[in-house]
């Protein structure tokens, strides 16, 4: 990723994951990146869970000695967990999908350096968007989603988790 574009790409990336995911009525939205036109949702929580960890992953690959990292996001289901000694029951996330975006920033020293990576740039968002798309909608990724036993408001009855990871160590908001 260069770095002048580094968290448009990202947030363009979760957003289309996301988009892909959520279950509830999605306002639909398009960010335009290198040439690439990719879905987005337009809602204010998940701008802003999605801006908080794409600047903490910002903050730590500008300021710090790496220039490499990932964003992964994770989609679960709330299950009940039995602790068989009391027989107490409690609540546990258990992921059904993950995301990994592996992300390294370079800085290009010439126009035809920079040129050549927006045109790489430009050929993997494709491949992503179409990962993303042949994924979620084929059979094994339709079957991924486990089933709605209660009524929910908002876009998702699943919870969603962002972990960013920068030099093996995760970054916290």
């Amino acid at each position: 990723l260069e770095r002048q574009t580094t968290k448009e790409v990202l947030r363009a990336l979760l957003h289309s994951i996301l988009f892909h995911r959520l279950l509830g009525t999605v306002k639909p939205h398009t960010s335009l990146v290198h040439d690439v036109t990719l879905p987005a949702v337009k809602d204010p929580e998940i701008e802003q869970l999605v801006d908080e960890k794409v600047n903490a992953f910002w903050r730590a690959v500008e300021g710090g000695r790496h220039s490499r990292g990932q964003i992964v996001l994770t989609l679960a289901e709330k299950r009940q967990k039995k602790w068989t000694v009391t027989q107490i029951f409690s609540p546990e996330e258990v992921a059904w999908e993950e995301w990994i975006i592996n992300a390294e920033l370079r800085q290009p020293h010439t126009d035809r350096d920079r040129q050549a990576l927006n045109t790489t740039l430009s050929a993997a968002l494709t491949d992503a968007l179409r990962k993303i798309l042949t994924h979620t909608s084929s059979e094994r990724g339709r079957a991924a989603v486990p089933l709605i036993t209660n009524p929910f408001n908002g876009l998702s009855p699943f919870p969603i988790n962002i972990r960013v990871n920068v030099g093996g160590i995760q970054v916290t908001t």
